[in-house]
């Protein structure tokens, strides 16, 4: 893994409309954290949107604009972190079509959720390339950012591993550099005695031992070497490992925390189920979803008692109250003495405050669109300067550089 790949976060969201609390609580909150302690992409996956919808282009574009937006308003910072459209990245696209000439047939076809998405979509038409290949457009989206960590779901990490064994795959038929040995070792001597001695022990006691330990020591101690350039640092990344130059690093799932926030019903927010609310929904919207959401079926009359356990706005409390307000909602439900409108007023409460500033913070953005368009233009220029950077190292290593 290259120094730059270490401290690099690549994520993405597909343009299907405005986001709603499940993104904000599952997703974005996450985002806010990463842009301080991370080089931070986060784009727009407007190609990701034609494997299922290929045939409902016309609202892409306003979705994008709509999620950048979601984005800003909730403290997604330019300044932070590069926020760009993936298609006004084209290098993603060719780097699609050198990385599907290698990629074996059967090994996006044992990805878990082709199958699953052609289940649970069996109404589109799902037959296509596009739809197949969308796990390889996925790993060049990270790879030609030499994305060293992507913030996933349990269920994303089966893409993951499949960049990076596409990456391993890569570098084992185009890393092998004529005179890669004599090369790797003119690199070593470059280190200085001491580190040059500590690199050896580590790489003697990884390939010797299998001590991932003594890989990860021998990484963070390249990172540190001001004196080599970037060429040699690759080679004795690979070195490392026995294998060849390292031209595109391998990425890592960095595991998200599981979403806690609950649709209308109870279930998992989804457009899918019709049970969100959005994150910047209009508050008169929000306090009439709320007031009618689903409660404890066996509460018919007031004066009934219910559980907790079995109402769906005990899932709201469980995110948005403090202990004292979940003590009062308990017990006045378990004895009766509060009615269901009451047990949901705190949670309207502490929703609308929470949107507050995001809505007002969108209402500036949506008024001054050349602002939120400058700052797409920024992110794209940055973006591409780094994928073209890549997209030259693998077109030498593939022999395809005829400047």
């Amino acid at each position: 893994m290259s120094l730059a790949a270490n401290k690099r976060v690549l994520s993405g969201m597909r343009p299907t409309g405005q986001l709603h609390l499940g993104h904000y609580h599952g997703v974005l909150k996450n985002w806010l954290q990463l842009q301080h302690e991370f080089e931070c992409f986060f784009f727009v996956a407007d190609w990701h949107a034609l494997t299922t919808n290929y045939e409902e282009t016309g609202l892409i574009a306003d979705s994008a604009f709509d999620i950048v937006v979601d984005w800003l308003s909730v403290g997604i910072n330019p300044s932070a972190a590069t926020i760009f459209v993936q298609s006004r990245v084209p290098e993603h696209a060719e780097l699609h079509l050198l990385l599907s000439m290698i990629t074996p047939l059967s090994w996006l076809e044992r990805v878990p959720t082709y199958k699953d998405q052609q289940e649970k979509l069996s109404g589109r038409d799902l037959l296509t390339y596009g739809f197949l290949g969308y796990p390889l457009l996925q790993a060049a989206d990270i790879l030609i950012y030499k994305a060293g960590h992507v913030p996933v779901g349990e269920d994303q990490v089966a893409h993951i591993e499949l960049s990076r064994e596409i990456a391993r795959r890569f570098n084992f038929i185009y890393g092998r550099e004529l005179g890669f040995e004599e090369k790797a070792l003119a690199a070593v001597r470059k280190l200085g005695k001491r580190t040059a001695a500590l690199y050896q022990e580590l790489r003697k006691r990884y390939q010797e031992e299998g001590l991932t330990e003594a890989l990860e020591r021998a990484q963070a101690l390249l990172e540190g070497q001001q004196n080599i350039s970037i060429g040699d640092r690759e080679r004795l990344l690979g070195y490392l490992e026995g294998g060849g130059k390292v031209i595109l690093p391998e990425p890592r799932a960095l595991l998200t925390p599981e979403s806690k926030m609950p649709g209308l019903d109870g279930e998992k927010m989804s457009k899918s189920y019709h049970n969100t609310i959005g994150l910047r929904e209009a508050p008169d919207s929000v306090r009439q979803k709320l007031r009618t959401m689903p409660t404890d079926p066996a509460r018919v009359r007031r004066t009934d008692p219910g559980d907790p356990a079995r109402c769906p706005v005990w899932k709201f409390h469980e995110i948005y109250s403090t202990l004292e307000v979940r003590q009062w909602a308990q017990e006045g439900c378990r004895t009766a003495g509060i009615g269901c409108l009451d047990c949901k007023q705190p949670i309207i409460d502490a929703v609308l405050k929470e949107q507050a500033p995001i809505r007002e913070r969108s209402e500036e953005f949506l008024g001054d669109r050349e602002t939120v368009k400058a700052i797409l233009d920024e992110g794209c220029e940055v973006a591409r300067k780094a994928a073209r950077e890549t997209l030259d190292e693998v077109r030498q290593a593939m022999n395809l550089d005829y400047r």
